[in-house]
C-alpha cells in the first residue's frame, strides 16, 4: 500500500514541477514579446533565430 502512495505523491509532485515549468516558459514568452526579443535555437547544428511574437 505504501508503495501506491508512493507512486501517488510522486505523480503529484511532477505535476507541479510541470505546471511551474509551463507558467515559467509562459512568463519568459511573454517577457521577449513585451522586449520585442527573439529566441535563438540550434537545429541540426544550425543556429536558428525566432522572434517571440511569432510563437
Amino acid at each position: 500500500m505504501q508503495k501506491m502512495e508512493n507512486n501517488n505523491t510522486l505523480e503529484e509532485l511532477r505535476n507541479k514541477i510541470l505546471k511551474g515549468i509551463e507558467i515559467a516558459f509562459e512568463n519568459l514568452v511573454a517577457k521577449k514579446k513585451k522586449d520585442n526579443s527573439e529566441f535563438v535555437f540550434s537545429k541540426d547544428g544550425k543556429i536558428i533565430k525566432v522572434k517571440a511574437k511569432d510563437l
